[in-house]
């Protein structure tokens, strides 16, 4: 095993398919809620929690959680008392990413190649980011499967969630909190600028076949999984970069479920394909 991990692409795929899978049951939430600048919103802050992680010489991973953690938490908050949100979360987003790009011109003596940081830098992935890769991963893995119903009754009618005696502002934090540990470990592969589009993207193209919530988390997880091996390949390949060129096989994956997904729907109707 650990001749296996001394290998950069091995270590690359690996914390590629830990964030698809990570990522694809809260994409599913994030679309499902109609949440995407909510998702766009925390990444871009990353940026700032950089910043902040430079200057203050602690951990990338523990500045990035924490800034991620409070814009998440701002926009829940203003969410919940029923803010316009999506000029809040449009203001939010881009002055997060704003004030991160001027912090990090401020610290003296650092350099920094803040590409990595916005478009991922997976290629780089050592080992110690492994581990904090997969231990990001399934702590977001352990709060959805323990919340899991939760979720999906307070996401499908919040009166439903009062009746059943769920709340659902305690879910929206589940999810906050995920969303925010989802960044924090995603920096590294994607990047700032895509992570958003790691996580809806391929649940939007799960939808499209998907009869049923589970089905759904689990076909994006495929399609993740999938984007992250082609992207590597063709980054390798092809000299693109890694980051870009998953997202880049994630949308024409979408793309080619939006016409399968219609011929699909069609053979059901026609009843040539078993409901």
């Amino acid at each position: 095993m650990s001749a296996l991990l001394g290998d950069f692409f091995v270590r690359a795929i690996l914390a590629g398919l830990m964030v698809a899978v990570a990522a694809a049951p809260l994409g599913c939430f994030v679309v499902w809620r109609r949440m995407a600048y909510f998702g766009d919103a925390t990444a871009h802050a990353a940026i700032l929690g950089v910043a902040l992680a430079l200057g203050f010489s602690i951990s990338i991973f523990a500045g990035v959680l924490g800034v991620a953690l409070l814009m998440a938490l701002t926009v829940s908050t203003l969410a919940g008392r029923g803010w316009a949100m999506d000029t809040t979360l449009g203001v939010l987003a881009h002055s997060g990413l704003a004030f991160g790009l001027v912090a990090v011109s401020f610290l003296p003596g650092v350099r920094v190649d803040l590409s990595a940081f916005l478009f991922g830098d997976i290629l780089a992935v050592s080992r110690a980011d492994l581990a904090v890769i997969a231990s990001g991963s399934a702590l977001v893995l352990a709060l959805l499967g323990w919340r899991w119903r939760a979720l999906l009754t307070a996401t499908l009618s919040e009166d439903l969630a009062h009746a059943s005696g769920i709340d659902p502002g305690r879910e929206r934090l589940v999810l906050t909190l995920a969303l925010a540990v989802v960044v924090a470990v995603a920096l590294k592969v994607v990047g700032a600028l895509l992570i958003a589009a790691m996580l809806i993207i391929p649940a939007a193209a799960a939808r499209n076949f998907a009869r049923g919530p589970e089905a759904m988390a689990a076909i994006a997880a495929l399609i993740g999984a999938g984007a992250v091996f082609a992207g590597l390949q063709l980054s390798l390949q092809q000299d693109t970069p890694a980051g870009p060129s998953i997202v880049a096989v994630a949308a024409v994956a979408f793309a080619l479920s939006v016409g399968f997904g219609a011929i699909w729907q069609k053979l059901r109707k026609d009843k040539f394909l078993p409901e």
